[in-house]
């Protein structure tokens, strides 16, 4: 089933897959990762690198690991939960996190063989999308209804966050759906309602900022050449090169919501559903975009060694065509 909201899609298989288990949510939540015959053909929502080594993670607690560009997979050795992971990062090629259902986050220290709970919250189903650390030990993790974790010493501890109330009033209740950093030490998250919130104090205070737009906000990224666009609902996508004061809408030519963004050097690589694929070769030129047979729902694309997209789905990994 395409997901009308990718970053929630924890939500749906997780709470599926619970309906049909015995036990509390406790004890479901704690279970093991799954050990699937074919783990590259189950849901993946996110990707990274540590170093030359590529992390995905998805549906269940599954992650899996690629030393080869790609080319092959292996799921890791431990994952303690099998709550649905949504993202993940790395600090460096041995350190990293990863969060999702339940409001988990787990945490590697070498190279995501291996991993550990560090928190979970049984008692709410309020997961957690995205996840970043500036240094080895600082760290933030975002999510539903504007929940917003901190930590300053690794993840041992984690603490709630409180973001100030949007401009004209009302709750800070937005769904926080990813979060990432420039070149200059600002952080930036994407949210509803066209909303980029941004801290130029390592996440200790938060601006509104407006783009124009009205729809949910998806995918971020900062650029090399100082931009940073944004992307979402409907194929609306809006860049800023003066951080995050002013903002342009930007023709993706689709109406294909997406729901990554990623740099290749200078170049802008997205994608998103019904097959999305686009390429922004240089800053003002429109982006080529393309659109898969399949129609898959891609939620994270990685460029390999050579520059070629590595496509991430609900179907597992995909072949660039």
């Amino acid at each position: 089933m395409i997901k009308t909201l990718i970053a929630s899609a924890a939500l749906c298989v997780a709470a599926a897959a619970f309906a049909e288990a015995p036990g509390t949510v406790d004890e479901w939540s704690a279970m093991p990762a799954h050990a699937w015959t074919d783990p590259t053909h189950r849901m993946l929502l996110d990707a990274t690198r540590a170093c030359k080594r590529i992390v995905a993670v998805g549906e269940h607690g599954l992650v899996l690991l690629s030393d080869d560009d790609g080319n092959t997979y292996r799921q890791a050795r431990q994952v303690p939960v099998s709550a649905t992971l949504s993202a993940v990062t790395f600090s460096d090629a041995q350190h990293g996190w990863a969060v999702g259902q339940w409001g988990v986050i787990l945490a590697t220290s070498d190279g995501g063989e291996t991993w550990s709970r560090q928190r979970m919250d049984s008692s709410v189903d309020q997961p957690l999308f995205s996840v970043v650390f500036t240094s080895p030990q600082d760290g933030i993790a975002v999510g539903l209804w504007s929940l917003m974790l901190t930590t300053h010493d690794g993840g041992k501890t984690w603490a709630k966050a409180t973001l100030p109330k949007p401009p004209g009033g009302g709750k800070a209740d937005r769904n926080l759906y990813h979060i990432f950093s420039d070149h200059h030490g600002s952080l930036y998250m994407v949210s509803e309602q066209g909303t980029v919130l941004k801290s130029t104090h390592d996440g200790a205070d938060w601006t509104y900022l407006a783009t124009g737009g009205k729809g949910s906000l998806w995918a971020g990224v900062a650029l090399p050449d100082g931009r940073i666009v944004v992307g979402g609902l409907l194929g609306s996508m809006y860049e800023s090169r003066d951080g995050g004061a002013t903002w342009s809408p930007v023709s993706s030519g689709t109406k294909s919501s997406i729901t990554d963004l990623v740099a290749v050097g200078d170049r802008l690589v997205g994608v998103g559903l019904d097959g999305l694929v686009l390429n922004q070769r240089a800053a003002g030129s429109a982006p080529e975009v393309s659109q898969r047979a399949d129609r898959a729902t891609l939620t994270a694309v990685l460029p390999s060694a050579f520059g070629a997209p590595i496509l991430f789905s609900q179907d597992g990994v995909l072949r660039a065509h």
